[in-house]
């Protein structure tokens, strides 16, 4: 929540700024007739914040994991109590292909890369986790799997503009997303590492956001907020602590993006 506020602060602070530089120029406007093209191109400069919805398996602290199971520890008993995700920032650029349907809606198509990270962080509670520790003394601990993602993604947009007061105006976005991770990809091909968490590199997901276009001399500035819901289920379950503790894996995404056209 502290890294989103951040990243709303800034979006808040990059409006005001643009809104006062919007203001200052007057009755003068700015790519008349722009919204009639037919269709254009411009690029993307973004910032996201990479999560997880996470939903446990059931009678999650009830299992006794085997030592082949959990590589990580040497224990004779082995359970999590939870499972949770966290939140990393990353960016993302793309470019952007934009094309004018009707009078105030666009279809948008926007290949992205996206670079980021999120962690799962399991509760785990041992028994006789050590030589030294009495065989029925438990220890709990949490460990934290960091996951890292490189998405190729290509959206398939639908934006509705407001009208055109002076040389601003505000939409809404939404669509539909098909995402590969290069990084789930390079990880099934060399193996996974005992311990490691293997997921699925495809993902389909929903998107929907809203935004204000600011009109220049040269270009038009929007500044977008939106959120992007993952559909599929990403985790493979390899009948180990890490994967078998979880149901149901989706992504998770906020993203702040800045399009030039």
């Amino acid at each position: 929540m502290k890294k989103q506020a951040i990243l709303a602060f800034i979006f808040v602070f990059a409006l005001s700024f643009v809104h006062d530089s919007a203001q200052a120029q007057g009755a003068i406007l700015n790519l008349q007739g722009y919204n009639e093209q037919p269709y254009h191109f411009g690029f993307i400069l973004g910032m996201n914040t990479m999560n997880f919805s996470v939903k446990p398996v059931g009678n999650l602290s009830g299992r006794n994991w085997k030592k082949a199971q959990s590589p990580d520890f040497n224990a004779d008993s082995i359970y999590v109590n939870s499972v949770t995700a966290s939140a990393s920032p990353g960016f993302s650029v793309g470019i952007l292909g934009n094309l004018r349907i009707m009078r105030y809606l666009d279809l948008r198509f926007i290949p992205t890369l996206s670079f980021g990270s999120r962690s799962l962080n399991y509760g785990i509670r041992a028994t006789g986790l050590a030589a030294e520790t009495p065989a029925d003394t438990d220890t709990s601990f949490v460990v934290h799997k960091k996951v890292n993602s490189t998405y190729i993604s290509f959206p398939l947009l639908l934006k509705y503009r407001s009208w055109r007061k002076g040389n601003y105006g505000a939409y809404f976005i939404g669509g539909i997303n098909y995402a590969i991770d290069l990084a789930a990809i390079k990880k099934t091909k060399r193996g996974t590492l005992p311990g490691a968490i293997k997921l699925s590199p495809h993902d389909i997901s929903v998107e929907i956001g809203a935004g204000f276009d600011f009109y220049n001399s040269y270009f038009k500035l929007s500044v977008e907020a939106k959120m992007i819901y993952g559909l599929k289920n990403l985790v493979v379950d390899d009948n180990t602590l890490y994967s078998g503790s979880i149901s149901q894996l989706h992504s998770k995404i906020f993203m702040l993006s800045f399009t030039f056209e």
